[in-house]
């Protein structure tokens, strides 16, 4: 399945989305790991085509949803109870992370410091044919800055299958093979969602390329994370 995102008018979408293409970095890019992906500039605004291309059907699974929400977050709230409500007991605090101001892409590899691109996150560990019913990733921008959600429109089934023909879904898709992907000449769109301090998303980041991303804000921005199982529209939607 492809990006999906729940919106409820398509103007408040487009207000806080653009779109790209994804590129391999460039050797001269020393700050990333080699054949990472990223966005390829210049970001646009959404046309009615690519509004169209990630509304869901009318029974997505919650699984592969992208929302852009509101968390319930209090100043003083210790961040490990804010989805005890959520209706996931099982849910995880992961913790938080700063990414500096005007960072095309924000994660790195903590072993030696260089940037990943755009990835796919693996806590629940799933192969391909299950891979679509891994754990949704809830983040809150803590602030001060703006930061975004970077987030690819195909998903790692279709990316497995293509880089991995002759496999029956027992492979674990990785990073690597969306980078093979991309390096084969294959487009992956990418869509851009600006999360403004307090907002936040819930994605399904072990299905979907992503990062985080504050290119051209001047501020940096922490941000907050969970895994958890919960249902659409557990959170008020911003869009």
């Amino acid at each position: 399945m492809p990006l999906y995102i729940a919106y409820g008018e398509a103007d408040a979408l487009r207000a806080r989305c653009d779109v790209a293409v994804a590129r391999t970095a460039h050797p001269a890019e020393g700050d990333y790991e080699p054949g990472s992906v990223i966005p390829a500039a210049p970001w646009r605004c959404m046309a009615d085509t690519d509004i169209r291309a990630v509304t869901a059907p009318r029974k997505p699974l919650d699984s592969t949803l992208v929302e852009i929400v509101r968390p319930p977050f209090r100043d003083g709230q210790p961040l490990e109870e804010l989805t005890l409500s959520m209706g996931d007991p099982r849910a995880v605090y992961l913790g938080q992370a700063l990414a500096g101001p005007d960072m095309a892409t924000t994660t790195d590899n903590h072993q030696d410091g260089r940037l990943l691109g755009l990835h796919l996150d693996n806590w629940d560990k799933l192969p391909c044919a299950r891979r679509h019913t891994a754990r949704r990733r809830l983040c809150l921008n803590l602030g001060p800055g703006t930061r975004y959600l970077v987030v690819g429109a195909v998903d790692a089934q279709t990316v497995c299958r293509t880089v991995h023909p002759g496999d029956r879904g027992e492979r674990h898709p990785h990073t690597d093979d969306y980078r093979a992907y991309v390096r084969q000449g294959r487009p992956i769109p990418l869509t851009r969602i600006r999360l403004d301090p307090g907002d936040g998303y819930l994605a399904p980041t072990e299905y979907l390329l992503h990062d985080g991303s504050t290119a051209g804000h001047e501020h940096p921005s922490a941000a907050a994370f969970w895994l958890g199982r919960w249902p659409r529209g557990i959170l008020p939607s911003l869009v």
